[in-house]
């Protein structure tokens, strides 16, 4: 949440060990002045009361009328029922919010008779009605077989009453989880927008669920009936295993929130390890959050744009330029000048003609990721693939590929990003599948050209395709990386020439996160001199 000047992030935290089987969750608090440079403030919620002893779990935050913030979450109480407690600041005008507090009448919504122990969580950000009632979406599966996004409803924040409808119900999907509602600009207008009541019906909502039994986080744009507090996707079905997906990589139980401070909408993600839980046991810490990315809805009205926060440039140091170099077939070539384990890369590439792409399968359809499987960067095309190597060692035994390859559909085209993880490392026992989605855009439109973001940070490394329509973030563990080294490189293995219209890549420089006192107080400072 964003509030008084600074950034807080809370997350779920085991500060007893590396993995999630030794002893209960608490919930981590940094705070920021820049989304970009954390310190740590302390646990803000521990197990230590009756309501909650077997863990803090998933939860959001909410901002009441006065500016007083408000955290609703999931405990597991004593009894090992998953129930919605409250918590708010010990003193409000700490800028920094150490301390909180969970009321002795908590839980303030119990388990539901129709729902089983285990399956009643991740309360949402809560948003004022035009009737002045509070709502808050929270998950849970009904009758023990259907996945429901449930709303409550309050007048004082303690008191919750659940509604008749469920805001949606995905029955195939079984448990769906870590619900966000929120409302969007219209379509290419790339302001956010928060929870405040809104007259008319002229506001598209957005609903994203996660779905545990695929662990992806899917999104669909629709109406929010904010008299019978129910939503409806304006194009996919029910199950929202059928809608679009914030990220086709790996990422999951993503959180957005309305930044006050720049009027965006900002989305941020976890993504957790895919080495083994002896490397988590060794590093003494397992799992990340992303960059954060702020979100909009794009001019088709259909899709989510995402992007890299600004201030992550912030970050950037050394550069290097490459404006009009033509790749041919086979060609890879050195991005020189830049360190790639942390790295920023921004390319433009312009396809002189499609006549030589490949027929598309219409079943192809179905499954992208299989299809990037199947059609690897080191299986030529015709129109690709075409894009980067990451994370590469100087003899490229080592590297990730992220590209795109372009199919001949009907009359028009289809575009495939991928990012191919099979030659990430050469250890053995670490996860290295394919990415891929078709990025929906119009190629021919664009000038026969495509653009590709690419952030690497270590073992991590998010794309952004077709100006942010296609995203896909993931995890690779090279071995030559423990060694400082990574190498970038662009690349083209279709028949026909393709070229670099304009490509920039930065070396990013590291970070500040979770410091100590001197940091804070540096922070706090610069909040102070501002305001």
């Amino acid at each position: 949440m964003y509030h008084n000047g600074v950034y807080h992030l809370f997350y779920q935290y085991n500060p007893h060990g590396a993995t999630w089987g030794v002893g209960n969750l608490s919930w981590g608090h940094s705070v920021s002045g820049d989304l970009v440079n954390w310190a740590d403030v302390g646990n803000a919620l521990e197990p230590t009361s009756p309501f909650d002893a077997n863990g803090c779990w998933s939860g959001s935050a909410t901002i009441l009328p006065g500016g007083v913030p408000a955290i609703l979450y999931t405990g597991i109480s004593a009894d090992g029922e998953q129930v919605q407690n409250v918590a708010f600041p010990k003193n409000a005008s700490d800028p920094l919010l150490r301390e909180w507090v969970k009321p002795s009448y908590n839980p303030v919504i119990p388990l539901p008779a129709d729902v089983p122990v285990d399956f009643f969580r991740d309360p949402s950000t809560a948003w004022l009605g035009r009737d002045g009632l509070w709502r808050v979406a929270v998950s849970a599966k009904v009758g023990n077989a259907v996945g429901s996004t449930l709303i409550y409803r309050s007048k004082d924040f303690r008191r919750w009453d659940r509604n008749a409808a469920p805001l949606q119900e995905s029955r195939a999907a079984g448990m769906v989880e870590c619900p966000d509602l929120f409302p969007v600009a219209e379509p290419g207008v790339e302001v956010g927008l928060d929870h405040a009541p809104r007259t008319g019906t002229g506001v598209r909502h957005v609903l994203k669920l996660s779905a545990i039994d695929t662990f992806q986080d899917y999104y669909a744009v629709g109406r929010y009936n904010d008299t019978m507090d129910t939503f409806v996707p304006e194009e996919d079905g029910d199950d929202c295993r059928s809608w679009r997906r914030l990220d086709y990589g790996h990422v999951y139980a993503s959180k957005s929130f309305f930044d006050a401070r720049k009027n965006r909408r900002v989305l941020w993600a976890w993504a957790n390890e895919t080495d083994s839980q002896a490397d988590d046991v060794a590093r003494g810490w397992s799992g990340v959050q992303i960059f954060p990315r702020k979100v909009w809805l794009d001019n088709d009205g259909k899709q989510l744009r995402q992007w890299p926060v600004e201030e992550i440039k912030t970050l950037r140091s050394k550069r290097v330029r490459l404006l009009g170099a033509e790749l041919n077939s086979g060609g890879v070539n050195e991005i020189v000048g830049v360190a790639g384990t942390q790295a920023d890369v921004e390319v433009v590439f312009q396809i002189p003609t499609l006549e030589g792409a490949e027929s598309f399968e219409p079943n192809w359809l179905v499954d992208p990721q299989r299809l990037c499987g199947e059609k690897g960067a080191s299986v030529p095309g015709g129109v690709g693939p075409f894009g980067l190597l990451v994370m590469a060692s100087g003899d490229l035994q080592e590297h990730t590929a992220v590209f795109f390859r372009v199919f001949r559909h009907h009359d028009k085209y289809k575009v495939l990003m991928c990012t191919d993880l099979s030659r990430s490392t050469t250890r053995a026992g670490v996860y290295k599948p394919p990415y891929g989605a078709f990025v929906d855009m119009d190629i021919e439109e664009h000038g026969r050209s495509i653009s590709l973001r690419t952030l690497v940070d270590h073992s991590v490394v998010e794309s952004f395709g077709g100006g942010g329509r296609t995203c896909i973030t993931a995890r690779v563990y090279p071995e030559h990386a423990q060694n400082g080294n990574g190498h970038l490189y662009v690349f083209n293995n279709g028949t026909g020439a393709v070229k670099v219209a304009k490509l920039e890549a930065y070396e990013l420089a590291t970070a500040t996160v979770n410091v100590g006192d001197d940091g804070l107080i540096r922070m706090s400072s610069m909040r102070r001199g501002e305001a």
